[in-house]
């Protein structure tokens, strides 16, 4: 399918795990691709993004950061679209300001800032998370089905030291007044916890979960939702292509809780010391759905957990990243 035929978008911090996997199927797409990194001359970030099929011919390099005034607008000028996917991940941090929540909120205005001053951009798809949904007093139990009216509260995720989530959820709530006052058509992507096969070389804080299981770590005492990475660039540029997509659309196969990842893992690969053992006595956190009805509406059929799980665990043995 080759809807991009002649358009140019821009992909920011392209370097990433979902950011990767857009650029991929936007070049599949026949799209012209703008794709910012902080750095283009470090291979260990660019050399996946060039190896991709198409990338010789419509893939630009740009080099912006999230904190730089200014920094996006010769990448997204003159672009039909953009997909603001750049924002750090991680979950330990010294100082959560300066290494979250600057850039996830200072640096979404910026590039928004970048899409307000050029007026070829038709639409921006900003991925933002469940982080920015799921974190706040509402009870959570089978019963509950979260969906895309839920807003994570920044004071609990204050109280909680849940900086990450408080970074993503301060930085939404952020782009989308921007983008209303300034008439900026946003649509917005949620996924899960992410997980299928690596384009860039090094493992991520989204996959590090399903590394340290089959490391043999005991598993948390936490539930994910979880989702697959080709589902999320589809999504993501389905948003982009679908003229009435409007709004945020939440993306999880399932909830699980890790027992239950775990004992999955330990289906795929019976041979690997996988602990059957939690990291607290403490009764499992009870678990709670996430609505699939926005997502399906967008054309996604999700990946199920089990092949995410086992594409994730090949690319690992690809990459050299474990050995059995």
């Amino acid at each position: 399918m080759m809807s991009g035929e002649g358009k140019v978008v821009c992909v920011t911090g392209a370097s990433g795990y979902i950011a990767s996997w857009i650029v991929k199927f936007l070049l599949q797409r026949g799209y012209t691709v703008r794709a910012t990194v902080r750095d283009p001359s470090n291979p260990k970030k660019v050399d996946h993004l060039i190896k991709i099929d198409g990338a010789k011919e419509r893939l630009q390099l740009f080099k912006a950061d999230l904190l730089e005034q200014g920094s996006f607008d010769s990448a997204i000028e003159g672009c039909d679209g953009v997909f603001h996917t750049a924002s750090p991940a991680r979950f330990v941090v010294d100082d959560p300001q300066a290494e979250l929540i600057d850039p996830a909120v200072k640096g979404t205005l910026n590039v928004l800032k970048s899409c307000a001053k050029s007026p070829s951009v038709k639409r921006v798809v900003f991925t933002s998370s469940t982080a920015a949904v799921l974190f706040n007093t509402r009870p959570k139990n089978p019963e509950v089905i979260v969906d895309e009216t839920w807003f994570s509260d920044p004071n609990f995720c204050r109280e909680l030291q849940l900086w990450y989530m408080l970074s993503k959820t301060l930085a939404e709530a952020g782009a989308w007044e921007f983008a209303n006052e300034n008439k900026i058509d946003m649509v917005v992507i949620n996924p899960t916890m992410v997980a299928g096969p690596l384009l860039q070389p090094e493992v991520n804080e989204s996959v590090q979960p399903i590394l340290d299981i089959i490391n043999g770590l005991p598993f948390r005492n936490k539930n994910y939702g979880w989702v697959n990475v080709k589902d999320v660039a589809e999504a993501h540029i389905h948003a982009y292509e679908i003229t009435s997509a409007s709004g945020r659309y939440c993306l999880s196969e399932r909830v699980v809780h890790c027992s239950e990842f775990a004992k999955i893992l330990h289906n795929l690969y019976p041979t690997l010391q996988i602990s059957d053992k939690c990291e607290d006595d403490e009764p499992y956190m009870p678990l709670y759905q996430i609505s699939k009805e926005k997502a399906n509406s967008l054309g996604i059929d999700f990946i199920p957990l089990e092949v995410s799980l086992k594409e994730t665990v090949e690319s690992f043995r690809e990459k050299n990243i474990v050995h059995f």
